[in-house]
């Protein structure tokens, strides 16, 4: 992981430009720590009981980038990409699941995100959920903190996998 390709952030840009350079440099953080790995090692689990996988967090963070920009931000409406029969999300059951579908669905919900972002009138531009309203401002900002999180657990998953740490 010598080879640091992630965004860098901005540090002296107008607000929405740097809270986009600070979510890209979370989201290429999660693709570093994936990098590399077999199908096999992105299914490893943490530690038990727990059943976190690196392919369970792109899996999930798909999800999240089209629950909060495209069904509350942009009110698309979009269902799931992975459930159970029960209606239950299935993001973190990951035995059977294909790295290469994951990754795509997650680059493209990301770059669908980019879309809305770069498109959106002001920081200020509400998205709904149900009676529920965020700003844009507050959901880029969520989304950085969801992306720091995860990719807190992205390290420890990664570490336990082949000793491989860093940024």
């Amino acid at each position: 992981m010598d080879n640091d390709q992630r965004t860098t952030t901005l540090r002296t840009a107008a607000e929405r430009d740097t809270l986009a350079s600070f979510l890209d440099h979370q989201r290429d953080t999660l693709a570093m720590k994936c990098a590399g790995l077999t199908p096999g090692q992105l299914r490893t689990r943490a530690l038990q009981p727990s059943g976190l996988s690196l392919l369970g967090l792109v899996r999930h963070l798909a999800e999240v980038e089209r629950s909060w920009f495209r069904n509350v931000l942009a009110d698309e409406g979009r269902p799931g990409f992975w459930k159970h029969p029960d209606g239950s999300f299935a993001e973190f059951d990951v035995d059977d699941a294909d790295p290469d579908e994951a990754f795509a669905v997650w680059r493209g919900e990301c770059e669908h995100a980019r879309e809305l972002v770069a498109a959106a009138p002001s920081l200020e531009t509400p998205g709904h959920y149900g009676e529920e309203v965020f700003s844009l401002r507050w959901i880029l900002t969520h989304m950085i903190e969801e992306y720091a999180r995860h990719n807190g657990h992205a390290d420890l998953l990664r570490e336990h996998i082949d000793g491989t740490t860093g940024e």
